[in-house]
């Protein structure tokens, strides 16, 4: 080998070695905040609520400077809503060294993929309603909004004293997130003294509901409480007004957005919802508000601020306790209140806020609600 041969080598071999140490420096230069939920798939209209909350939060703190001078990366990651995707994503949240999850969205994704995070020290606060996620006493797991246990006796609470039906029929997915909920307000019902004619799951994916729509009919059901997402609800709701069957509808948060009067059209109107409170109406979060807007995204949906939320909880911890690890801030977090876009929240040791109160609205054919 000639000499120049040998000083090229050497200088190649001592460039790349500073391209590593300076790509390895900028790594540690950002704070990773992942965000995990449905970026594809039936139900992405609500992922695409939690990205653009989670990214407007973290430029807007970026913005104002960081966490203590640090910047906040955003790294996206799509389950799809599936329970096997969202493990596969945990799993790649840990390899690429992410500690802060704002996710995941789906219940049933939530589940496994939170017990990759607990053993594996990542904190991971979610939007997932169902009650069993928070019950195994982990110490990295928190949430942004109510339980299931308690939106379903609020849902049925309202069916008892405003709707008064005489026979109910329960719909569920026979998902995690969807069957549970139904099964909560169906024992609220039956404590009240409701009639509940039909408790009924139907298939993920289902186009055709005729024979269902004919039973409740035959059974005479004035009231229908699903649980479960907007896409099946919708049909259902949109073939019954075909069938000449006009119940009330009623559902979870998991089914009031604006695709639900794209499926069912006229039939939507007049659907009850139970929904966290109207966040993009606070004046002090205006500033989010206009930056969604300037993106063309709208600011709306509960699980925009659900996300917001989530980042400025761990956010404040970080600047508070002048610390990145993902432990000290989750101890940091528990049975501690903090100022968030969705006013003051407190979690407690099981990491459930503490005092969240759903809110029933009305549902309009032109895609907007009407709080109650």
């Amino acid at each position: 080998m000639t000499l120049t041969k040998k000083l090229t080598g050497k200088t190649f071999a001592t460039l790349a070695l500073s391209m590593a140490v300076s790509m390895a420096t900028h790594a540690a230069d950002t704070i990773k905040i992942g965000i995990a939920g449905p970026m594809t798939g039936p139900v992405s209209q609500y992922g695409d609520m939690q990205f653009q909350g989670a990214h407007a939060a973290i430029d807007l703190i970026n913005k104002a400077g960081g966490v203590n001078g640090t910047l906040l990366e955003a790294v996206e990651y799509d389950d799809v809503c599936d329970p096997k995707q969202a493990v596969a994503v945990a799993n790649k949240v840990v390899n690429d060294g992410v500690k802060f999850v704002v996710g995941h969205l789906c219940s049933s994704s939530t589940q496994p993929a939170t017990d990759v995070y607990e053993e594996e020290g990542v904190l991971a606060v979610t939007c997932s309603t169902n009650p069993s996620i928070t019950a195994r006493g982990y110490e990295m797991i928190f949430r942004t909004i109510g339980l299931d246990s308690d939106q379903g006796p609020t849902a049925g609470r309202y069916i008892v004293s405003n709707v008064k039906p005489q026979k109910v029929a329960i719909i569920h997915d026979k998902q995690q997130y969807g069957e549970g909920i139904a099964m909560s307000v169906r024992e609220t019902l039956i404590g009240a003294g409701i009639n509940v004619v039909i408790t009924e799951g139907v298939t993920v994916g289902d186009k055709d509901f005729s024979s269902l729509i004919t039973k409740m009919k035959r059974e005479g059901v004035d009231m229908v409480y699903y649980g479960g997402y907007h896409p099946e609800l919708g049909l259902i709701m949109r073939q019954s007004l075909a069938n000449d069957f006009q119940p009330t509808f009623m559902g979870p948060e998991a089914v009031g957005n604006k695709e639900i009067s794209s499926i069912a059209g006229k039939a939507a109107e007049g659907l009850l919802v139970t929904l966290p409170a109207r966040y993009d109406l606070l004046p002090k979060n205006g500033p989010v508000v206009e930056l969604m807007k300037s993106r063309n995204q709208d600011p709306t949906g509960p699980f925009v601020w659900t996300s917001v939320a989530a980042v400025q909880a761990m956010v404040d911890v970080m600047k508070r306790e002048g610390s990145n690890d993902a432990t000290a801030i989750a101890d940091g977090l528990r049975g501690k209140t903090i100022n968030t876009a969705m006013g003051p929240l407190t979690w407690d040791e099981k990491g459930d806020l503490v005092g969240f109160e759903f809110g029933i609205y009305k549902w309009h054919a032109d895609g907007t609600g009407t709080q109650l």
